[in-house]
């Protein structure tokens, strides 16, 4: 299950390994081995980590660009 979160500022990407700083958008995802699944180790991906895998893209919504976790 995806789900997109806000930052409090302790939380570190699993990808990078860099801190995710205060009020910046992550993704925290459940999968195991690479693959999306019900439950299982939840993983965390900042921006630029879920928009090069694939897990976030950007949507044309009312004139301007909006990020987007949802599939």
């Amino acid at each position: 299950m995806r789900q997109g979160c806000i930052s409090l500022g302790d939380v570190k990407c699993n990808e990078c390994h860099r801190t995710i700083p205060h009020a910046e958008r992550y993704l925290a995802i459940n999968e195991e081995d690479g693959v999306e699944v019900e439950e299982g180790k939840i993983t965390r991906y900042c921006t630029e980590c879920s928009l090069s895998k694939g897990y976030a893209h950007y949507k044309e919504d009312r004139g301007g660009r909006t990020l987007t976790f949802l599939p």
